[in-house]
């Protein structure tokens, strides 16, 4: 492995391991959850920030920014925050 070594160590539960596992193999998950999943496990396999980002196709920052989220509030930081999106332009 090249490069410096992620001072990023994520440790999963079983429960939370075989949560993730699930939303990356399940088609009805949403695509962006599942990248996510799929980033959070690979880092807590050892990948580095950058291999992680390169085999997702995320860059480094980002994933870095959703390791962040997840160890300060484990699943529920990798789902979408409320309220994302563009805002209706026209009422009801």
């Amino acid at each position: 492995m090249r490069g410096r070594k992620s001072p990023y160590v994520v440790a999963l539960t079983e429960e939370e391991h075989r949560e993730l596992s699930h939303w990356v193999r399940s088609p009805s998950t949403l695509a962006g959850l599942a990248r996510r999943a799929r980033a959070i496990l690979l880092v807590s396999e050892g990948k580095s920030l950058a291999e992680t980002g390169r085999i997702v196709g995320m860059g480094r920052r980002i994933v870095r920014l959703w390791v962040t989220r997840f160890t300060a509030k484990r699943i529920e930081g990798l789902k979408d925050k409320p309220g994302r999106g563009r805002k209706p332009s026209f009422s009801p």
